[in-house]
């Protein structure tokens, strides 16, 4: 690393910012946690304080333990919420401002300025629309900090449109069956339930048990998710002619025995490898991701512009390689433990 920036120092497990003594989305539990969202890749309990948004400290909360218990077994509250266009300053002459990253529910960019440089460090991203979250805002920085999940050229998402309308084609063709969409139970089934509604399909859906709380508290927080059902509550017959979304896990298990002839249907990035869609037995594959697809990784860098781009996980060689071939100045992390299957 050259002398600049030299005051954030990337490790496997996250993102050291040395002047506060801090980390960035740490996978091990420390002192000081600045966390982009909710997704377990990224935040985890333990910490001694956590930064970040309401919303994500309302998914942490749900998810996971976000202090450290004392003696008695109580978590603390060390937790300091950060609005969207918010700059808190840290220890050191650090300051830290939360920028929206378009993932899901409360994601944020995180903006660090020390010295006169600035740094961001975009978590998970997507630049496309999505009703559950703001969409991400292209901030200029000196050092971009950027993932690269789906950070091959054979990755370009279709609209999600289109993808949506496989669900509702389906059902009015099988009127007597019903749709089980597997969807990630942070993020996308969220997104795929309000782009179901934005298409107009204003049916009660059916949801797996494990998606029951993750839902409330995105209605909680202001998004419109419709009529919402517990696959528990209800018999096959209630369920012809639905959607009912459920974790990936629950697929193939002995619970969706009590649904009416399901057409399995996957929502995924991954779904663009025909491959992956096969070992899941999926008969309806939907490539609906909350990442950026390779255009949307190389138009943030060009639109950021920044004089080093740091990949942090993900298809780096590829990006690092495009880089290169464009003249811009780049390096790889290989941070460990960043990538969720299902996402």
């Amino acid at each position: 690393m050259s002398a600049d920036f030299s005051w954030i120092k990337p490790a496997p497990h996250g993102i050291y910012v040395e002047p506060a003594d801090c980390w960035v989305d740490p996978s091990q539990a420390v002192d000081n946690a600045l966390v982009t969202h909710g997704h377990a890749d990224h935040a985890r309990g333990g910490h001694g304080a956590t930064i970040a948004t309401p919303e994500t400290l309302a998914i942490m909360k749900l998810r996971y333990r976000t202090g450290a218990e004392d003696e008695n077994g109580e978590i603390p509250t060390k937790a300091t919420p950060v609005a969207y266009g918010e700059t808190i300053r840290l220890k050191g002459g650090v300051d830290a401002t939360y920028i929206p990253a378009g993932h899901v529910l409360g994601s944020a960019q995180i903006l660090l300025e020390h010295a006169g440089e600035k740094i961001i460090v975009t978590g998970d991203y997507k630049r496309r629309h999505d009703p559950t979250c703001p969409p991400f805002k292209v901030t200029k920085c000196d050092v971009l900090i950027t993932e690269a999940t789906f950070g091959l050229p054979v990755f370009t998402h279709p609209p999600i449109s289109g993808e949506i309308a496989k669900i509702t084609e389906r059902l009015a063709a099988y009127p007597d069956a019903c749709v089980l969409v597997g969807a990630y139970a942070l993020g996308k089934a969220q997104r795929v339930i309000a782009e179901l509604r934005a298409a107009g399909h204003m049916d009660p859906i059916y949801l797996h048990g494990a998606m029951e709380k993750m839902c409330r508290l995105y209605q909680e927080h202001g998004v419109d998710l419709g009529e919402l059902r517990l696959v528990s509550d209800h018999s096959k017959d209630d369920m012809r002619g639905a959607v009912v979304v459920a974790p990936p896990s629950a697929m193939n298990d002995r619970w969706s025995r009590r649904l009416p002839d399901p057409i399995t249907a996957m929502a995924s990035g991954w779904m663009r490898v025909r491959q992956r869609a096969r070992q899941r037995n999926v008969e309806l594959p939907l490539i609906i991701s909350d990442h950026a697809d390779w255009t949307e990784l190389t138009q943030t860098i060009r639109d950021v512009d920044p004089q080093e781009s740091w990949i942090t996980h993900g298809r780096e060689e590829a990006l690092l390689r495009w880089c290169q071939l464009n003249q811009r100045r780049a390096r790889a992390l290989a941070m460990v433990g960043r990538e969720e299957e299902d996402e």
